[in-house]
């Protein structure tokens, strides 16, 4: 989580959004992919950190599921909990485990739009034997969203 709070940080200061994520090998804790928010950068609205993280893991281990290939062992980790779109790409992806910072009212108070999600989204990945860990270290998570803010960074 360290990582990707400071992947969200440095992309923020660079133009990006105020978001990071990084898929981790769950048996070896080796890092297979990072991924920052490039929405506004590349002019792409699915550039989401959880997205680009999760391209460039598939991209690294030639498959379109994580969970086919290698360990088939993979977990997400994310700055903030996932929006609508990122939330439905958890299980297509493969993933194992998602572990989240900021919860998605900490985006949503500072005026991006996290999308419709299910109010039980978390059960319904458990549903799919995907674990799902929230709020770890959540103010170092929730300090990204508000610098980010407070810089009147644009909102969408």
């Amino acid at each position: 989580m360290k990582l990707v709070i400071h992947l969200a940080k440095e992309n923020s200061k660079r133009g990006g959004g105020p978001f990071g994520a990084a898929i981790f090998d769950m048996e070896t804790g080796q890092l297979l992919a990072p991924g920052v928010n490039l929405v506004v950068p590349c002019t792409c609205s699915v550039a989401h950190a959880e997205m680009m993280a999760i391209m460039v893991a598939q991209k690294i281990l030639n498959t379109y599921d994580l969970s086919s290939s290698g360990s088939g062992k993979y977990e997400l980790v994310t700055s903030s909990e996932p929006c609508a779109q990122c939330f439905g790409a958890v299980p297509w992806a493969g993933l194992r485990r998602l572990v989240c910072g900021a919860p998605a009212s900490a985006a949503e108070e500072i005026g991006f739009d996290e999308g419709p999600k299910p109010a039980n989204w978390v059960e319904e990945l458990e549903k799919r034997q995907i674990e799902v860990l929230q709020y770890v270290l959540v103010d170092e998570a929730r300090a990204v969203l508000k610098d980010y803010k407070s810089n009147n960074r644009p909102m969408y």
